[in-house]
């Protein structure tokens, strides 16, 4: 690829469970990046192990390539996925992987420096000027610092595409504009549209008023509104309902002659991908075998060590998502998960599934209110609904829209992509200001 040849932009999901990166030439076309044999989809994961060749003794390896290492040999590699999660975290400072600790933004760079090679030649110097990220409108958390995720991103993506060679520099845009932007191509008239991206850690959602065909500003932001409430939460309702109780999760333990209940602070890591991989380390461990030897059932806090201490926290959520998916198409579906002296065999109605989550989407369904109301747009002003995110695949979800705006209003499609393909897409407009976040 020559100067000259380079695309225009790109652009950049980069998700908690998965990340797509498209590139945009300049006649209003943006194309995806694929990885070999894999598709266009990454997953947001890294993978480290011990190899005295590897530079300070520890190699590494991210998304499907990360699933095979990790897959090969788990009691001695170190999994971490959804690391995304922990950027608004004041409490994250670092996370621990053998005998070194690494800042998010380290996580982050050693993460894109794997896709950037994984992507082959498309994605080989020189990349674009312009490099465009998609970011939450509401981070997850408890307690989501967005100043502190704009700082760690700032340090992430510092150096990265044409930046690195000091050409261009990082804008960060709102993800559900991005996939706007990717649903107006499809749009032949002017429309009012509610963009709603349900992704692994937050649920986000535009209002943006889109113009015809030949304008010269094809979209406008009217209002935003998010939450740290998705597809990670639902899985963990699978979990807490399915799992953790046998596990210790509501069990008790004797101290000077108390019955106390089992802490709850340890069950809360398994709601998140990234806290649960930390859990091995010597002190948390030694603190649950001492737990074990106090408890009334030290049986399933055993149980708990082993799931935590064997690295199957990949093996656990792998058979979550396969169940959650399955609920998708089906009224019923199996859920399966063996290992660390736990067999789990049973079968989950989409009944029981929806009313795990019934909270959850309660909260959701108050987030798009508030979109709504920021924009000034009242449910019947909006003429189309984009769902796209992997969880808008749930039935449930789609329920929520197709009781407020009916419907032949809702459309979908590249639930996965089309962030990526939107932010490449902004990425060519002359003025980024209208979009960045």
């Amino acid at each position: 690829m020559t100067f000259a040849d380079r695309p225009a932009a790109l652009g950049l999901d980069f998700g908690t469970t998965n990340s797509v990166v498209a590139l945009a030439g300049t006649a209003g076309t943006a194309d995806l990046i694929g990885y070999a044999d894999r598709g266009a989809v990454f997953r947001s994961a890294l993978c480290f192990w011990q190899d005295a060749g590897a530079r300070g003794g520890l190699a590494v390896e991210a998304g499907p390539w990360a699933i095979d290492e990790y897959l090969e040999d788990p009691q001695n590699s170190r999994f971490l996925q959804s690391f995304k999660s922990v950027a608004a975290s004041a409490s994250f400072e670092t996370a621990s992987v053998f005998d070194r600790r690494y800042r998010f933004e380290e996580l982050g760079r050693t993460f894109l420096d794997r896709l950037v090679t994984h992507g082959g030649s498309r994605l080989d110097a020189p990349l674009p000027d312009r490099i465009v990220v998609g970011r939450p409108v509401e981070y997850a958390g408890a307690r989501p610092d967005p100043a502190l995720a704009r700082t760690r991103y700032d340090a992430m993506f510092a150096g990265f595409g044409g930046a690195r060679a000091g050409a261009g520099a990082v804008h960060y845009v709102y993800e559900p504009l991005g996939a706007a932007f990717s649903y107006a191509t499809r749009l032949t008239h002017a429309a009012t549209i509610l963009v709603a991206d349900f992704g692994g850690g937050t649920s986000d959602f535009s209002v943006v008023r889109v113009a015809a065909p030949g304008a010269a500003r094809r979209c406008a932001p009217l209002g935003h509104a998010g939450i740290g409430i998705a597809g990670d939460r639902f899985d963990y309702r699978i979990v807490d309902r399915l799992v953790l109780p046998m596990l210790g999760k509501g069990g008790q333990y004797r101290s000077f002659g108390k019955l106390l209940e089992v802490p709850r602070s340890y069950y809360a890591d398994f709601a998140d991908w990234s806290r649960l991989a930390l859990m091995r380390n010597r002190r948390t461990l030694d603190e649950l075998a001492k737990l074990a030897k106090a408890a009334v059932d030290p049986a399933a806090i055993e149980r708990m060590i082993a799931v935590i201490d064997h690295e199957l926290g990949y093996t656990l959520y792998d058979a979550v998502g396969a169940c959650k998916r399955a609920l998708s198409t089906a009224e019923s579906a199996p859920f399966r998960f063996h290992g660390g002296g736990i067999d789990i065999e049973a079968v989950v109605t989409r009944e029981a599934f929806e009313g795990w989550i019934a909270e959850d989407l309660d909260r959701i369904a108050a987030t798009i209110d508030r979109a709504l109301a920021e924009a000034g747009v009242p449910a019947d002003a909006v003429d189309r609904v984009f769902l796209t995110g992997g969880s808008s695949l749930i039935p449930a979800v789609r329920a929520l829209f197709d009781a407020r705006f009916g419907s032949d209003r809702i459309a979908t499609g590249g639930e996965l992509t089309s962030i990526a393909h939107g932010l490449a897409l902004i990425g060519q407009e002359e003025d980024l200001t209208a979009w960045a976040a």
